[in-house]
C-alpha cells in the first residue's frame, strides 16, 4: 500500500539546466499553496565530454547545445546572449558561440538519426 496521495500545484517556475552538474536537466517549482516542492533532476542527456555520451536524444541534445553556443547554464538566461549565425535570409543552417570556434548544426549532427 503506497503512502502516496493526489493534490494540486500551481507550477511557480520552469527551467532547463546544465548547471552545477554538468548534464542536462529540467525543474517544476510547485507551489500546494503555503508550502513548495521540487519536481525534476533526471538526466536528460549527457554531453560529449562525458565518457558514456551518446547521441540518443535529440531534444536533449539540441536544448544542450543551444545553452552551450550562447554560454549560459540554464534556458531562462539565453535572452540578451550573442550568437554567430550561419544562413541566408530564408534559412540558418547553424548557430555559434561568439569568440569559440563552436557551431552547433543540427543537420550535421543529426543526419546519422534524423533525415533532414
Amino acid at each position: 500500500m503506497s503512502d502516496e496521495k493526489i493534490q494540486n500545484a500551481v507550477i511557480e517556475s520552469a527551467t532547463i539546466t546544465s548547471g552545477d552538474r554538468g548534464f542536462l536537466d529540467c525543474w517544476l517549482q510547485l507551489d500546494y499553496g503555503g508550502s513548495g516542492q521540487g519536481f525534476g533532476g533526471y538526466v536528460l542527456y549527457v554531453p560529449k565530454s562525458w565518457a558514456h555520451h551518446k547521441l540518443e536524444s535529440v531534444a536533449g541534445h539540441h536544448i544542450f547545445r543551444i545553452l552551450e553556443i550562447a554560454g549560459v547554464d540554464s534556458w531562462d538566461k539565453l535572452k540578451g546572449k550573442t550568437v554567430r549565425v550561419r544562413g541566408n535570409s530564408g534559412h540558418i543552417s547553424a548557430i555559434g558561440h561568439i569568440v569559440k570556434d563552436d557551431w552547433f548544426c543540427p543537420a550535421e549532427d543529426y543526419k546519422e538519426l534524423v533525415k533532414l
